[in-house]
Parts: structure tokens; C-alpha cells; sequence
């Protein structure tokens, strides 16, 4: 039998032996502030675990960090892109992000990942633009393109219609002039070297990869034509 004074002494020598010790606290998931704990949790899935060589476009990236502005990149943040995998963040959009936490994951992306000076002495085309001309880009397309794509673009994998059922016309926009320095793709200096293409080339080559995305009026699910 323990003596009720051996007892105390137990108890007392295991009380002891936890002080000292930090107790984990667990912070709600809104109040996270730390950027490389929401980077990993909401981007680095589909964008790379260090902003590179993820399925998606690579944010470790100077030229496209340029070429969206931190405003913008905000805005794709917060309210992702429709019709695309890309959700919305924003917990006033159904995400689960603060304005804060937002805020940081664009501040800490432009702070970490560009390089002041990289893209000075070159005139970016914007970012976003009208529809340029179907029967244009097919030009722009064989002068630029083609080298890498298959000549007309048959075979290759970017008018393959389950490729552009999963990018919008941004994103073939935002491919054509900032590339994946990740893949090896170049961008819109480098594709044909000495002639950068101009803005409307990329407007119209947007347009002709367009063209061949399959249209609901025209898609065929099991040898029928859907309504």
C-alpha cells in the first residue's frame, strides 16, 4: 500500500517534471499570418512547393509577377478565376482567407520572388487585351510558334481541346508573353530570337488558339451532339 505521503511526493515530482515545458497552442486557421504556412496550405498544391514546377503557372517568377502587378494578383487571389481550377480565396467569396492573410501571400510574392531592374528596359504587353484576329494569330502562330508546336498547330498539344478545356484565354495570354521559365517554354522576346512579338501578335494568337476550343454547340458526348 502507498503511503498517503509517498502519494503527494509522486504527484508533486510529476507536476514538476511538465513545468518548463511550452504548452502547443493551436492558432485558428484565419489568424495564420505567416506567409510560408499559407503558401503551402493554399498554393503550393497546384503552383510548386517553392513557386516553381507545379502543374499550374509557376508565381516564382519575375517577368509574370511584372506582367499581373500585385494589385491584380490580389484580385485572382481573392476571387480566383471563373471557369477555371482556380477558386476563389477570399471568405467573402466562399474561400476560406482574410484580407489579411491575401495580403500577405501577395506582398511576401512580389517582396521574395522579384527582381527590381529584371524587365526595365523592355515594354511588357499588357496583360489583358481585346480579342485580336483568328485569322492573323494562324500566321503569328507558324512565325512564332510553330517551331515548338507542329506547323498549324496539328497534333500538338496546345489546341488539343482537353488542353483548352482547362485554360482560359488569360492564361494562354499570360503563356504566350511570360512563357514557363519552369518547362522551358520561352517567352514573347524569345520565341522567334530578335523580334519580340508585338502586342496585337499576341492578341491574335490568343484568338486562333481560341478557335479550336470546343464549343458546348459543337461538343459529341457518346456519338451524339449535345443540344
Amino acid at each position: 500500500m502507498i503511503r498517503p505521503a509517498a502519494c503527494i511526493t509522486v504527484c508533486l515530482a510529476v507536476a514538476l517534471a511538465g513545468c518548463g515545458r511550452q504548452t502547443e497552442q493551436y492558432i485558428l486557421p484565419d489568424q495564420v499570418t505567416q506567409f510560408s504556412s499559407l503558401y503551402r496550405s493554399n498554393c503550393a498544391g497546384c503552383h510548386g512547393q517553392d513557386g516553381t514546377h507545379g502543374a499550374a503557372r509557376p508565381l516564382n517568377d519575375p517577368l509574370y509577377l511584372a506582367l499581373i502587378g500585385k494589385e491584380r494578383l490580389r484580385e485572382v487571389i481573392a476571387r480566383g478565376v471563373p471557369g477555371t481550377a482556380m477558386p476563389p480565396f477570399a471568405q467573402n467569396a466562399g474561400g476560406t482567407l482574410t484580407d489579411q492573410q491575401i495580403g500577405i501571400l501577395a506582398d511576401q510574392m512580389e517582396s521574395r520572388w522579384t527582381r527590381p531592374g529584371a524587365i526595365d528596359d523592355v515594354a511588357l504587353p499588357p496583360y489583358s487585351a481585346e480579342p485580336g484576329d483568328p485569322a492573323r494569330g494562324e500566321t503569328v502562330f507558324r512565325d512564332y510558334c510553330s517551331r515548338c508546336h507542329a506547323e498549324g498547330g496539328v497534333g500538338s498539344d496546345v489546341v488539343n481541346p482537353a488542353f483548352l478545356a482547362l485554360v482560359s484565354d488569360q492564361s494562354l495570354r499570360t503563356t504566350a508573353i511570360a512563357g514557363r521559365a519552369d518547362q522551358g517554354i520561352p517567352d514573347w522576346r524569345s520565341d522567334s530570337p530578335g523580334h519580340a512579338m508585338t502586342p496585337s501578335e499576341v492578341s491574335d494568337v490568343v484568338a486562333w488558339l481560341s478557335e479550336h476550343r470546343v464549343r458546348p454547340a459543337n461538343s459529341v458526348i457518346n456519338g451524339r451532339s449535345l443540344p
